[in-house]
């Protein structure tokens, strides 16, 4: 019997790589055309980000929040469950996040997207990697083109699109809906990592991208604040003399 540190990670896959990749031709298939509903709400979100019209937060919350119900249930909990007995406790999740992004965007000014310079260009590349990488790459990995991952229909994409939207956006209560979605990209990985994918590297690169704007954000705060205080300090230090004559 073989000892249990000489098992790989396919070992442990409960499904065959044809099994997975099947998942999406039938999900495809099945919600045609909802499909195309739910790509043109990410290009309808990006729209709402750059010209940011009144409450333009709360409805790229509504929608993000529509978009992970539709993926929790249809695609998680009504086919990935079925070959994958862990994605039962994973779907519920899914149910949070929704639930997260509605009272979040809801709340007065909860989601406001006006984060410029290197933010946005990672949000925007995070965003364009969900919409238009993701659906292409069958055609780079010889599988059918029907097995395509479509934003708002398969869970990657629609998880690294919201990631992209998130590094976009300011809010008092962001980081209460980060959790989840970077908890998924690492669940996802160790799964197409089990079976051979680069595509695990995708999700991977999406959690390094949020990490390292979080980092650089964090960072430029931090200056800003303190040379808000050192000018103050100044001012401060300037005032003093002319006040005590």
């Amino acid at each position: 019997m073989a000892q249990w540190w000489s098992y790989r990670p396919a070992d442990l896959l409960l499904f065959s790589p044809r099994v997975y990749w099947r998942m999406f031709e039938l999900q495809n298939a099945q919600m045609w055309p909802l499909a195309l509903l739910t790509l043109s709400a990410g290009f309808a979100m990006v729209l709402l980000v750059i010209w940011r019209p009144k409450d333009h937060g709360r409805w790229i919350a509504i929608i993000l929040a529509l978009l992970w119900a539709i993926v929790g249930y249809s695609f998680v909990w009504n086919r990935y469950a079925t070959i994958n007995w862990a994605m039962a406790y994973v779907a519920p999740m899914f149910a949070l996040q929704s639930i997260l992004l509605l009272i979040v965007g809801i709340a007065s000014n909860g989601l406001v997207f006006t984060q410029r310079g290197f933010a946005s260009w990672t949000g925007l590349v995070l965003i364009a990697s969900a919409l238009l990488l993701y659906p292409v790459l069958p055609f780079f990995s010889g599988t059918p083109w029907r097995q395509m991952q479509l934003f708002g229909m398969a869970p990657d994409p629609t998880v690294i699109g919201t990631l992209g939207l998130l590094v976009l956006a300011r809010g008092r209560y962001l980081a209460l809906l980060f959790p989840i979605p970077v908890l998924w990209c690492f669940i996802t990985a160790l799964t197409l990592s089990a079976m051979g994918s680069a595509q695990a590297w995708l999700a991977l690169a999406a959690v390094a991208v949020v990490l390292t704007t979080g980092v650089g954000l964090a960072l430029s705060r931090r200056q800003s604040t303190t040379q808000c205080r050192m000018t103050a300090r100044r001012l401060h230090g300037m005032s003093a003399p002319s006040g005590s004559r």
